[in-house]
């Protein structure tokens, strides 16, 4: 596949997942189903593993949930509220496990044991309890901190306000469900599109007595920051909720294997129907805490936990347009607009085709019936063609090209790896020449990853480029307010919210200053580690003077396909403009450097060969958590070559060429452990 459409589809994918998030957590308005809301969280997490370029602050790998909402008190997570990476077949939970194995570095034939538990459809919340007594509710909010809605909570009965069980913690942060039972929300459908919302709007209402008029609930079923438990199994620790006066889900289970997992899965999807609370899945935990610890989390997901949805749902309905999209990086998305049709409860008028292979192999046509299913894209996708019921007059759908906003040629870029033309078609302008490509790229510059403009949304770039107040990025720190407040809709008081938060945004770090660039390739996660190699943004511009953009491949985690992204990026004359304005208006940061205290501070290291009884991921996990770093080629500011079973043998010579320290694993761990 094309490396601009696959950025596109994912940049696509995240403003959708973020505009759902304001709206849901924000304004309580549930536009997407949650089916559809979490397989869109796999899919965008799917296209992340699978190409490395892709890197999104707002990543539900990194994001949890939306910022809290400036009506309660923000209030941190002593320890974060992480999200759950997706399973939705088989396959999914065999490399789910395939994953764990690996990181513990034990065989396929190595027993598992897990908790299975169904995933209540609800909200999350977190409760402190100190000395036993419920001190503080917090909503999950962007995983880092929640709201304060203590009073809230406290209207439900099956949260204890007191507990004084010997074994319960003296410090303890209980985590579980709020939701509504199906048989209560009958009382008050006309009210709410659903029981989650109806969760999540009672939950949020500024008096506690408004919430305490909804029939909400509570169940326990795991915990954050814990002091002075002693509990060594999941399976055990929910029993004690039970014990200690939560409820808990009344069909947990212990399994081990892929097969009894899916066989559990399939039992209870059958008796979802009969349940009294909604239900989207079961979560498999990994039963022993120790194992849990050790596996640890990969950004905001546990390596030890999953959630295995349960199918999607889908409807019929009729294409009556297809929309072209121009994406950041030129990409041509096509958007079927369909009759509105109600699928789980959520009207859907627009669907995904993804690209134009997809509308040829499916020989997807305007006035076509379709079978739409509310599953696998940010918004739902076209399964199928009725073609019995296809007209006589129905013409095949040509894909354009020409962009749609330039005129320039689209093309198809050709993929090396893979030796195919990729499926995705994109306009070959460069840079800013295409109007609706800029615009989406000063709407990425100002978006919450990069410049977090408060006030400064996608409409307004949309509108103050329609007024030619803005053409390129610099434009945003140069406008003309007093022409602004003669404008509809704002006025002295708004102009000057929005002066004040752009002259505070001149102030930002070399890592959001990199990503906010929209550089093909360039997520949020490989800026980090470019403004960590490059450390000031003045080396960044020496870039494109001295030409050495092959340094860049000594960074661990950046590939061919980034550099040559940036080496493109340089090469055009408009973006050399703009960094070069923006370096003198802005005061960029240099990159905060990790903390020297550990015990490999300021050394490098770089793996080669099989470890025992410890995955590569780990070491490398380890290496950092003590403030090293690891690198990806042998040169002379490596520290140490930690050597395992069958190593390379060109980088050993290198190694020794260069007097670089070669280690193995024994010694390594006498160092960590010093």
């Amino acid at each position: 596949m094309n490396e601009n459409l696959i950025k596109k589809k994912y940049k696509n994918k995240i403003k959708s997942l973020d505009y759902y998030n304001q709206k849901y957590y924000n304004e309580n308005i549930s536009e997407i189903s949650d089916s559809n809301y979490d397989i869109l969280k796999k899919e965008i997490i799917e296209l992340e593993k699978k190409y490395s370029f892709l890197k999104s602050k707002k990543s539900p790998q990194i994001q949890v949930g939306y910022k809290p909402s400036k009506n309660f008190r923000k209030v941190p997570h002593k320890v974060p509220m992480l999200s759950l990476a997706n399973a939705f077949g088989k396959e999914d939970l065999r490399n789910f496990e395939k994953k764990i194995l690996n990181f513990l570095d034990k065989k396929e034939n190595f027993k598992i044991e897990y908790s299975a538990e169904p995933k209540i459809d609800g909200i999350s919340a977190s409760l402190t309890y100190r000395g036993g007594k419920f001190s503080m509710g917090l909503s999950r909010g962007d995983g880092k901190e929640g709201e304060d809605i203590t009073e809230n909570l406290k209207t439900i009965k099956d949260i204890p306000q007191l507990i004084s069980k010997k074994d319960f913690p003296q410090d303890i942060d209980i985590r579980g469900e709020v939701f509504i039972q199906n048989s209560d929300f009958k009382k008050i459908k006309d009210k709410f599109a659903n029981p989650r919302n109806a969760a999540s709007g009672s939950l949020r209402q500024k008096n506690p007595n408004d919430s305490k008029k909804i029939p909400l609930r509570f169940i326990a079923y795991t915990f954050g920051y814990e002091k002075g438990m002693n509990i060594k199994y999941q399976s055990e620790f929910l029993k004690k909720l039970k014990e200690w006066g939560f409820k808990v889900n009344p069909i947990n289970k212990i399994l081990c294997g892929v097969d009894s997992l899916m066989s559990n899965y399939q039992e209870v999807e059958k008796k979802r129907e009969k349940l009294d609370f909604d239900i989207d899945g079961i979560v498999y935990k990994v039963n022993n805490f120790e194992t849990q610890k050790r596996l640890g989390n990969i950004s905001n997901a546990p390596r030890w936990a999953i959630a295995h949805k349960f199918s999607a749902n889908n409807g019929i309905s009729k294409i009556v347009d297809i929309d072209i999209q121009i994406g950041r990086t030129g990409a041509l998305t096509p958007v079927g607009k369909i009759d509105p049709i109600n699928i789980g409860g959520v009207v859907v008028s627009n669907a995904t085709l993804h690209n134009e292979d997809e509308i040829v192999r499916k020989d997807i046509r305007i006035n076509d019936e379709v079978i739409v299913e509310r599953a696998g894209d940010v918004i739902p996708h076209i399964i199928s063609v009725n073609f019995d019921k296809r007209g006589k007059n129905s013409k095949k759908f040509i894909f354009p090209k020409k962009c749609p906003s330039c005129g320039s040629k689209t093309v198809k870029d050709f993929n090396y790896l893979t030796k195919k033309e990729d499926s995705v078609r994109r306009c070959s302008s460069e840079g800013f020449e295409c109007e609706k490509v800029s615009i989406e790229k000063i709407k990425h510059f100002v978006s919450k990853d990069a410049f977090n403009i408060d006030g400064f949304g996608k409409k307004i770039v949309e509108k103050f480029w329609d007024l030619k107040l803005i053409r390129l990025p610099q434009d945003i720190f140069n406008l003309n307010y007093d022409n602004i407040e003669t404008l509809d809709g704002w006025g002295r008081q708004s102009v000057n919210n929005l002066k004040f938060s752009i002259e505070e945004r001149k102030k930002i770090s070399f890592e959001r200053f990199i990503y906010a660039l929209g550089i093909r390739h360039i997520g949020l996660e490989n800026a980090r580690l470019i403004a960590k190699f490059l450390n000031s943004s003045k080396n960044f511009i020496m870039l494109s003077k001295n030409k050495n953009f092959s340094e860049l491949l000594n960074i661990d985690g950046i590939g061919e396909t980034q550099v040559n992204s940036i080496r493109n990026f340089f090469s055009n004359n408009t973006n050399i403009k703009i960094i070069n304005k923006l370096y003198e208006t802005l005061d960029i940061n240099d990159a905060v450097q990790i903390k020297k205290d550990g015990v490999f501070a300021n050394k490098t290291f770089m793996i080669t060969g099989k470890l025992n009884g410890v995955s590569r991921a780990e070491v490398k996990s380890l290496i950092e958590k003590n403030s090293g770093t690891t690198v990806s080629s042998v040169s002379k500011k490596l520290s140490y070559l930690l050597v395992g079973e069958k190593p390379t043998k060109r980088k050993v010579v290198t190694a020794k060429d260069l007097n670089i320290l070669i280690i193995n694993q024994e010694e390594f761990f006498k160092m960590l452990n010093k």
